[in-house]
């Protein structure tokens, strides 16, 4: 057994494109229901608070959306975020699993909020 505990993903691997769990769902997820009208929420309703291409990509069912090169060029100030192998957990609850987890508190904020917000402002 290995003692490495942090995993750092090299940058060339930065991925470029977000996962999109709804095309893997069985079923479609139910509408959004806009709070007056109790219809479905469509594209027209979110125009006033959203840019359409951030629409587009939050209805979207493919299974991978594109992460925008200028995008992946800011994340590489911060990304790939650490993993780190949580030992000390696998051993307290005497699991044969591997448990891992993502430490966000390299990004500017110290938190995940970038990670979001980079790409909505673009």
């Amino acid at each position: 057994m290995t003692d490495t505990v942090k995993y750092v993903l090299d940058e060339s691997r930065i991925p470029k494109a977000w996962y999109n769990l709804q095309a893997d769902l069985p079923k479609p997820l139910p509408p959004v229901l806009h709070p007056g009208t109790k219809q479905p929420v469509g594209p027209d309703d979110l125009a006033p608070l959203f840019p359409m291409e951030l629409i587009m990509q939050e209805v979207t069912r493919e299974r991978d959306v594109p992460i925008p090169g200028p995008v992946r060029d800011v994340y590489r100030q911060w990304r790939p975020a650490p993993l780190y192998r949580a030992r000390r957990l696998e051993k307290a609850l005497q699991t044969p699993a591997r448990i891992y987890y993502k430490y966000e508190g390299v990004s500017p904020a110290g938190s995940h909020k970038p990670n979001t917000a980079v790409p909505q402002a673009f």
